[in-house]
């Protein structure tokens, strides 16, 4: 068989039984992850799972794949029990698993990540050019493009996700576990994505895929199962469901997505006047872009991320510094970039990666709270810190954003990803900031913690913020922003009011089929592009 090819046929009926899940339990102190979870996957079906953060999802696949041991049940793939706690023996029984959080290192190049493990110890050589031949054609033909020589410490969240796609399929696998795999797609691309998952399905691959997308979750799959407080609580036809009934079973209650009501902006609060900044090695920064957001209005950027997202996000944060063009924040030119300067200026930051820039996983709940302001009075005289005062700041913060799981003295690690969002949201929003950089805020997250991250978003707004929202989620975007700009290679398009742009013209603005120059859509009013 040519290398570049995929081994999904293996004469298996579509009925036969390739994956079994027999009454896993994995309890982690006084918290049941799972409770007597029982699954079964069938050769060429697409299983949705589905549920809340902190349902039991990643656990679940976790022990699948040999990352943890159940504390009861078994795991049979193909007729065979597999061995407990062995990624190894799970990739070698025909298990490939896309994780929501990264497994890849930092300091080795794309190739070398994608190729790791798959050569023997004993081998003189690396066949480097076949498996970069093979990379390059897996890319072409998902729409998962990435430089094969490029370290994945300068590559973007969404990069080292398409990164993780491409580790699992270049191993051949024959059940295929995806958390979020189209979360770096553009429709266009999550469309031939879908195709290309569909024909390799009718071939023999086996999918479990875990998406936050519910018309995603209907469009792809066969079947869905729920969890909700690690249990399964249920399994239905793909046919017979609807979004409706499938949120309704991963939060047990009906959700009510905000409603966004027209406001009228303020004053300008941030403005980018033909300002560039420069990029690492293979990362486009930006380029002569100019924007302007003001009060009481979010600004949407639309893009397929790695196309210098990354450096305005670094740029608002005080982590860039432009090489040149003007940058004003409140009328005033800003000539001093650090993190400490735009903090001081009533700028609030929801990072793209929760887990390494949002908070410092083994400090706790209390101490993240006011880990960007442990030098104000209240908590800090002398250089030690008021310990009651920051406590109370952190009840607070808990009871006034819904954060669940809260331990006082647990690492913050341990909290959910939707919990950890609510904590820096909170964090954020309890400095009442003029300007907010909002990125990425619903990746990974439920129907539920998005819907109260957009509400909470959507009241900062009422109240006088401006916000730059960032999301490669285009119904996101469509949903709560006023304006939506387009970035691509580091070039900004001009803002578009949101009822007058869909997504297939958003689509082919992102992926450059549609030139900024060229576009005839109505422009809106406050655009300094």
């Amino acid at each position: 068989m040519n290398s570049s090819e995929i081994d999904v046929s293996k004469n298996q009926s579509d009925s036969e039984v390739v994956l079994r899940l027999r009454g896993i339990t994995k309890v982690f102190g006084s918290l049941v992850a799972n409770d007597d979870i029982s699954l079964e996957l069938k050769s060429g079906e697409v299983l949705a799972l589905l549920g809340e953060n902190g349902a039991g999802k990643t656990t679940l696949m976790n022990i699948l794949f040999g990352h943890y041991v159940a504390d009861s049940g078994s795991v049979e793939v193909f007729g065979k029990n597999i061995p407990e706690g062995s990624p190894h023996a799970a990739i070698e029984a025909g298990i490939g698993m896309v994780h929501q959080h990264f497994t890849l290192a930092d300091n080795l190049s794309v190739l070398d990540n994608v190729m790791l493990g798959t050569e023997s110890l004993w081998s003189l050589s690396s066949n480097r050019r076949s498996g970069r031949r093979h990379l390059e054609e897996l890319g072409k033909r998902f729409g998962l493009e990435v430089q094969p020589h490029v370290r994945i410490s300068e590559l973007s969240i969404g990069e080292r996700q398409r990164v993780e796609i491409l580790k699992a399929l270049y191993r051949k696998a024959r059940i295929l576990i995806l958390d979020e795999p189209t979360a770096v797609l553009t429709p266009q691309e999550t469309k031939d994505f879908f195709e290309t998952l569909k024909k390799l399905v009718k071939g023999g691959l086996s999918l479990i895929f875990i998406s936050h997308k519910m018309q995603e979750v209907l469009a792809i799959s066969d079947r869905v199962a729920v969890l909700r407080d690690g249990s399964l609580v249920t399994e239905i036809k793909t046919a017979a469901a609807s979004e409706t009934e499938l949120a309704h079973a991963m939060v047990g209650r009906e959700i009510e997505l905000p409603e966004r009501k027209a406001l009228e902006a303020g004053r300008s609060i941030f403005k980018l006047e033909d300002v560039t900044v420069s990029a690492g090695e293979g990362r486009p920064g930006l380029k002569e872009v100019s924007l302007n957001i003001c009060a009481k209005e979010i600004v949407g950027i639309a893009g397929v991320s790695g196309n210098g997202q990354t450096a305005l996000a670094d740029l608002i944060s005080g982590l860039a510094v432009p090489q040149s063009g003007i940058v004003e924040l409140h009328g005033e030119i800003v000539r001093r970039f650090t993190p400490e300067n735009m903090l001081r200026n009533k700028v609030g930051r929801i990072p793209e990666d929760r887990h390494t820039q949002g908070v410092i996983g083994d400090m706790s709940l209390a101490e993240n709270s006011i880990s960007e302001c442990y030098r104000e009075a209240q908590f800090s005289t002398f250089g030690w810190q008021n310990h009651r005062n920051r406590d109370r700041f952190a009840e607070n913060v808990v009871s006034r954003f819904d954060v669940r799981g809260y331990n006082s003295k647990a690492p913050v690690r341990l909290l959910s990803g939707g919990n950890m969002q609510k904590l820096i949201l909170g964090r954020v929003l309890s400095g009442n900031p003029q300007l907010i950089l909002a990125n990425q805020p619903g990746r990974g997250l439920d129907v539920g913690a998005v819907a109260y991250v957009h509400q909470q978003l959507l009241s900062a707004r009422a109240e006088g913020a401006a916000i730059l929202l960032i999301s490669e989620d285009l119904e996101e975007l469509l949903q709560i922003a006023d304006r939506i700009a387009v970035i691509h290679r580091g070039q900004l398009s001009e803002t578009f009011p949101r009822e007058s742009i869909s997504i297939a013209q958003l689509g082919l603005l992102m992926t450059g089929q549609q030139n900024f120059s060229t576009t005839n859509y109505p422009s809106a009013g406050n655009n300094a592009s």
